[in-house]
């Protein structure tokens, strides 16, 4: 993996972990927030540079050495600092890695279209609730910046243990890319049969959600 400059923008508990990681990764890291008392939230033993400021300020950017970074990572409390951030990045700065924090998942989308990646921190928590609450269920993991492919994580029925799983594939609407068996990820191969308490990663076309979910339950019921 190349070694790249890297901006966090954000001191709190996500941001000191995340300047930390990739200090650890071996990138170099400067870290931005506008509350001195932030960086406490970094060990001693953190090495990059922090930045008292604004990560939508280009003074305060340019003093965490955006000019030579590659990535940039958007993590504060706020919506609206971030994307104005990540924003500023990516279309002053043409940083080809950055990524910005939301709370309101409904703005993912309108974002992704302008090239910005992001993390909904709320719609994160509720997947993780849903999954356990409802694993029969279909959980989408990501959906593509146009809505119209999904990456969607599902329970296999049990009645689904011991037939190929490739039934489940159609063409270029259903491609079953992996599978979780016993805590343990694999890549799926065409004679692979399906096990009770499988997880499968799907990825899928919008419409043709319900179809796959219908398959699944029709084929569990009988």
């Amino acid at each position: 993996m190349a070694r790249v400059h890297v901006i966090v923008v954000g001191c709190g508990r996500v941001g000191s972990e995340l300047a930390v990681s990739l200090e650890k990764a071996g990138h170099t890291v400067a870290v931005i927030d506008k509350d001195r008392d932030s960086f406490r939230n970094l060990p001693d033993s953190f090495t990059g540079r922090a930045v008292l400021g604004f990560g939508f300020d280009r003074e305060h950017l340019e003093q965490a050495g955006i000019e030579g970074a590659g990535a940039l990572a958007a993590v504060t409390s706020g919506d609206n600092s971030n994307i104005l951030t990540a924003r500023i990045a990516r279309e002053t700065y043409e940083i080809p890695n950055v990524v910005a924090r939301i709370y309101d998942p409904r703005r993912a989308m309108i974002y992704q279209r302008l090239g910005i990646q992001t993390v909904a921190t709320v719609a994160w928590t509720t997947d993780q609730v849903l999954r356990r609450l409802f694993p029969e269920e279909s959980v989408s993991e990501w959906t593509d910046a146009t809505g119209s492919i999904r990456l969607i994580e599902r329970a296999l029925p049990p009645a689904w243990a011991g037939r190929k799983l490739t039934e489940l594939e159609d063409r270029d609407r259903v491609r079953l890319v992996a599978l979780s068996r016993g805590g343990l990820a694999r890549l799926c191969g065409p004679e692979l049969l399906g096990q009770e308490g499988d997880v499968l990663h799907l990825a899928v076309r919008t419409e043709a959600v319900e179809e796959l979910e219908a398959k699944l339950t029709r084929k569990g019921a009988s």
